[in-house]
């Protein structure tokens, strides 16, 4: 059957979007080895996972709390809000993913990016505890992250404080990731599950003017599932990012999977123009990530699901935020490393 101009078209759209979505390889700047009982399938079921999703990096990391089972509960909770048992802190996360890396074949090491999280972020001898993980393994961790400060439902089953961007136990923090020239992956909400109206942004915002030497990764950008089963959108985001990537040099924005929707992509599924010119105003300010907790079955289609923001962008700005963004933050030595071996993705 001959086809009309119509469905030629049709055809060679639908082939260039395949075979842009076959060549692109991402960096996954997100990735939890484990959950939220510090458990894992594994780094054969990982490897696999980025593998089929075209993953060549992952920054992975552990989780810096663990869910008890309590007493009086009958069956294992599935997830850390599954029911009202506390939380605590956990550092171990960090030797257990420290352990699960080096068993790997060198080759397979060297497509991870490990971040130290194991801290309480409460504790002001976090710093402390930080700066003797680096020492005993120099050249090891990457960065820091994802450290846990406002997050809705895990911050009301915490034990103790309230974790805070912008506490004295933080800020030691962000001193000795000044030192060793790590990022920082922050876990801040933007506000709580009622209001709307940016209320804890003065957190964050405060540990960006006074650490302009350390570089921010606003997991998020604040956001959260929690949130947004209570508010579908926050209007007041897209403008706010707007000022603080203008006003703070030292701030990344992850565009993990609660920024898909209802933020960058429309009811139908269709890139949201000026949240696309604030990615193209600010292309080496965003990265991408999965944000999957011990389970990988799920890893390329989260990366995957970006690809309709990623082609409605310039080439060399989708570049930038599926791969190279998140390459540019790591510590200079390990930057200069990647820099002489990476290979460009092909468009």
């Amino acid at each position: 059957m001959l086809r009309t101009p119509v469905y030629a078209s049709l055809a060679l759209s639908l082939l260039f979007a395949s075979s842009s979505l076959a060549a692109r390889s991402y960096v996954d700047g997100h990735l939890h080895y484990v959950d939220f009982f510090q458990e894992s399938e594994g780094m054969p079921a990982l490897l696999s996972a980025m593998d089929k999703g075209k993953v060549s990096r992952a920054v992975i990391m552990g989780i810096p709390v663990a869910k008890i089972w309590q007493e009086d509960e009958p069956q294992k909770p599935r997830y850390y809000a599954g029911d009202d048992a506390a939380l605590y802190w956990y550092s171990a996360t960090d030797f257990e993913l420290m352990h699960a890396i080096q068993a790997l074949p060198a080759k397979d090491q060297q497509r991870f990016i490990p971040f130290l999280s194991g801290i309480n972020a409460t504790d002001k001898n976090a710093a402390a505890h930080l700066r003797r993980a680096l020492e005993l393994n120099p050249g090891f961790w990457q960065g820091i992250g994802e450290v846990f400060t406002r997050h809705d439902d895990v911050t009301a089953l915490m034990h103790g404080d309230t974790p805070r961007a912008n506490s004295e136990a933080m800020m030691k923090v962000y001193r000795v990731a000044a030192e060793f020239d790590l990022p920082v992956l922050v876990h801040s909400n933007v506000t709580s599950k009622r209001e709307r109206k940016p209320l804890y942004l003065e957190e964050l915002e405060e540990a960006l003017q006074k650490n302009p030497d350390v570089k921010f990764i606003w997991a998020h950008a604040g956001t959260s599932k929690e949130l947004h089963r209570h508010q579908e959108e926050l209007d007041f985001l897209r403008p706010l990012l707007t000022r603080l990537l203008a006003d703070y040099d030292n701030l990344t924005i992850d565009l993990s999977w609660t920024l898909l929707e209802p933020y960058l992509l429309d009811e139908q599924g269709t890139p949201r123009p000026r949240w696309m010119k604030l990615l193209e105003d600010n292309p080496q300010r965003f990265v991408l990530g999965s944000d999957v907790v011990g389970r990988f079955d799920n890893l390329g289609n989260i990366l995957n699901g970006f690809e309709p923001v990623l082609q409605a962008l310039p080439k060399s700005v989708a570049q930038a935020i599926a791969h190279d963004n998140f390459l540019a933050l790591l510590p200079k030595a390990s930057a200069e490393q990647e820099t002489s071996t990476a290979k460009p993705s092909e468009e």
